[in-house]
């Protein structure tokens, strides 16, 4: 156990302006953290939550298997009686789970109580407890509460909001969060605690009670989005992806190359040369062919 401590939370409003800080009641957060206690209650929870119906078939349940696969000697192989047995593939399993088993963990109420509590108290030691003087909301609003959380800082962390009994808009309001969870203070365990990184508590739900203000319009906060880290196989793919947008546009910035001039082969620029030359003298006529002598001369 540890030495009776007080606490202070700071407060705000609904839409995140700042109050004075609140003290948090002593009855409840006095500075007791029982780390076994926690990991008794946290481990019941996640077991109770275990359904059990794990099921295996024994060789009697393995469908075939009826007919000897071969005759009992001369064949030289061990003796076998059936294909379901559990030697084979296929076959049946031995001393498996049937969906019978109970894992479920009592734990006493005392115990339970003394977890919790010890829970409140650690998120205290780390100032993550919140105090927000009233949800008034009148409908469901996603984006008014995530504006809260934005301007708490605390968006892209798990926060767990407790409210004063069942509060339907507000439990709406956070139902399309995946890092925010609404629950009336009361219903709040060690398990839900302990998964908190912040914790936004009403007033009310811890006794006591703040005289609103009057608040003006606020700008947008703009919330960054979370970026999860990347496997290195997610990693390498992204590098490759990279590198062939960059191939791309540096295809697309380079100049268009004029075409070369075709080379012009032997033959051609001889025919060129020959037609840029004067034409030759004209051709001197054919010789007439000698006329046949005459026999007997």
């Amino acid at each position: 156990m540890a030495d009776t401590m007080n606490f202070e939370a700071a407060a705000y409003t609904a839409l995140g302006t700042a109050r004075e800080k609140v003290s948090l009641p002593s009855a409840t957060f006095d500075g007791t953290v029982n780390v076994p206690v926690m990991q008794q209650v946290v481990k019941a929870i996640l077991a109770n939550q275990r359904q059990g119906t794990a099921s295996t078939k024994t060789r009697g349940l393995v469908s075939g298997g009826n007919q000897k696969p071969w005759k009992q000697k001369g064949t030289g192989r061990a003796r076998q009686g059936s294909t379901r047995a559990p030697q084979w593939p296929g076959g049946g399993t031995v001393f498996g789970p049937h969906g019978d088993r109970n894992y479920s963990q009592t734990v006493p109420k005392q115990v339970r109580q003394l977890a919790r509590k010890s829970a409140l108290n650690a998120r205290a030691r780390e100032n993550a407890v919140l105090v927000i003087d009233k949800f008034a909301y009148d409908v469901p609003k996603t984006a008014k509460l995530h504006q809260l959380l934005a301007r708490l800082d605390v968006a892209d962390k798990k926060v767990l909001i407790l409210t004063d009994g069942v509060n339907q808009n507000v439990f709406r309001s956070a139902r399309n969060l995946p890092k925010a969870h609404v629950m009336p203070f009361g219903d709040a365990s060690t398990y839900d605690l302990l998964w908190s990184d912040v914790v936004l508590v009403e007033a009310s739900a811890m006794g006591f009670t703040m005289a609103p203000i009057t608040e003006g319009a606020f700008a947008k906060v703009k919330v960054k989005k979370a970026t999860t880290p990347k496997t290195p196989k997610a990693r390498k793919a992204a590098e490759t992806s990279k590198k062939a947008v960059a191939r791309k546009v540096a295809v697309k910035k380079a100049p268009a190359r004029k075409p070369a001039a075709k080379p012009t082969s032997a033959k051609s620029a001889t025919a060129k040369t020959a037609a840029a030359k004067p034409t030759a003298a004209k051709k001197a006529p054919a010789k007439k062919a000698a006329a046949p002598k005459k026999k007997g001369k």
